[in-house]
């Protein structure tokens, strides 16, 4: 791991350390005056250990016991050659694409499918509602088993059983079996594992100590992120359109297994097994729950905005959201990040607040599908940058064993958001309309605002 070295940030004064094999040697820099018998050794700044937001190199160098240390690559013109030049790098992240596009596929199959054979949108609103709140139970659980155990020791058979119940469904819907049967078929599919997720901490293991090239690969994953949710319902609805109704989840699955057993094969990228102890859960982790909370309200961000357009314009004008973010996502990884982390997500936040306001805009004064449109691609723009952010966050609050976890539970808390969005969406279109509906985003962004501001706020009054 490179170490860091002296800087304007850090005075000359400070400790020498330096790297043995696995041990941390931690000596004067000042050979005169000797160290005291018993003083206790300062690895960092103390405003460093306060606020753990503030300055990005010093939690993201931490190093779990037994890694082994990473140099840093050396500067290129483009951020993203520079990042996929990391050895391993490209390996792993063409098996985490082939896994995450099904991503995007299973809930628009699976609505397809069981609509089309069972005549009912509601039963298949229901079913696919039923495994999101299975997947938020037992998602944090998953990754839990994977910072104790290793990925591909954990994902793989993790990967099997959800494909093995995404199977299960499309034979139920095909033999016209009981409807209880669906609901515990794809209840069976929230084994899952997070597969951003462990992307992330890939690079998060690989890049200790450099966040600049955190910074650009948390950019990368958000884009990849919004790049599987645009194409993969345009894919699944083709499969189930071009093929026969049960294609897409066929399809889904197979690319899910595929990719998850190429990407656990790259174990050279792959973090180390965190020590066991008995560490609580990262949920407690000071800020933690506000950050759910703010990850929470983004994602009611994401359901109402869906459901109201889907009312307004039709699903095929989302396209366009999701379009503007993965743009967004990739110019973002390519600038400087800001030192503090806290403050920058405090102007993400704000600038999807005033974004959002954009569409409800185009809305209550033309009629134009061109320029809602237009609207929709420029606050789709804001929130990659939120995302990205969000997940650097999680990283700096979540312990270096524990980042799967972490990253799931913010996951996880999206994905609540998601669906409490689209209920709210959904009742808003019903009783008031669609342009007032598209209130909501922007509501929902401010509140996430609002709560992000009151925790710094909180933080500041701690810190003087």
């Amino acid at each position: 791991m490179p170490m860091p070295s002296a800087s304007p940030d850090r005075p000359a004064t400070g400790p020498l350390l330096t790297v043995c094999g696995d041990l941390l040697i931690i000596a004067p820099r000042n050979p005169v005056a000797p160290a005291r018998s018993g003083a206790k050794a300062v690895t960092g700044p103390p405003e460093a250990e306060a606020d753990p937001l503030r300055s990005e190199a010093e939690t993201v160098g931490q190093r779990p016991p037994g890694a082994k240390a990473h140099a840093k690559l050396p500067p290129t013109a483009n951020p993203y050659r520079r990042l996929l030049a990391t050895p391993g790098a490209r390996a792993f992240t063409a098996g985490n694409l082939i896994a995450r596009l099904p991503q995007g596929m299973f809930s628009v199959s699976a609505v397809i499918m069981i609509a089309g054979s069972r005549d009912s949108y509601a039963l298949a609103g229901a079913v696919t509602a039923t495994g999101l709140a299975a997947t938020a139970v037992v998602a944090p659980w998953t990754a839990r088993l994977v910072d104790r155990h290793g990925q591909a020791r954990i994902a793989v058979p993790a990967t099997a059983i959800a494909v093995l119940g995404s199977v299960a469904l499309l034979l139920c819907v095909h033999y016209d079996a009981p409807a209880w049967t669906l609901f515990a078929a794809y209840a069976a599919t929230a084994t899952t594992p997070n597969t951003g997720g462990m992307s992330r901490a890939r690079w998060a293991h690989l890049h200790r100590g450099d966040p600049g090239a955190l910074h650009t690969a948390n950019s990368f994953e958000q884009s990849v992120d919004e790049l599987c949710y645009m194409l993969g319902p345009v894919v699944a609805a083709f499969l189930c359109a071009g093929l026969f109704p049960e294609a897409g989840t066929l399809v889904g699955a197979i690319l899910l297994m595929t990719g998850m057993l190429v990407f656990a094969a790259q174990r050279s990228t792959e973090p180390p097994i965190a020590p066991r102890t008995h560490a609580a859960s990262p949920l407690r982790t000071p800020g933690m729950p506000a950050l759910l909370s703010v990850f929470l309200a983004t994602g009611a961000v994401f359901g109402t905005m869906e459901v109201v357009s889907i009312a307004h314009a039709g699903g095929a004008i989302l396209a366009l959201q999701a379009g503007g973010s993965c743009v967004a996502g990739l110019l973002y990884g390519s600038l400087r990040p800001a030192a503090n982390v806290g403050r920058r997500l405090l102007f993400c936040l704000a600038g999807m607040t005033a974004l959002m306001s954009l569409p409800l805009l185009a809305a209550s004064t033309t009629d134009s599908l061109t320029v809602l449109a237009l609207c929709l691609l420029l606050a789709g723009a804001a929130t990659a940058p939120t995302m990205v952010t969000g997940m650097t966050v999680v990283q700096r609050l979540t312990p270096a064993g524990q980042l799967n976890e972490g990253m799931t539970l913010a996951v996880t808390a999206l994905l609540g958001g998601i669906g409490a969005g689209a209920a709210a969406g959904g009742w808003l279109v019903e009783h008031a309309g669609t342009v007032t509906g598209y209130a909501a985003p922007m509501c929902a962004a401010g509140l996430a605002l609002v709560i992000a501001a009151a925790t710094a706020a909180r933080r500041t009054r701690r810190a003087a």
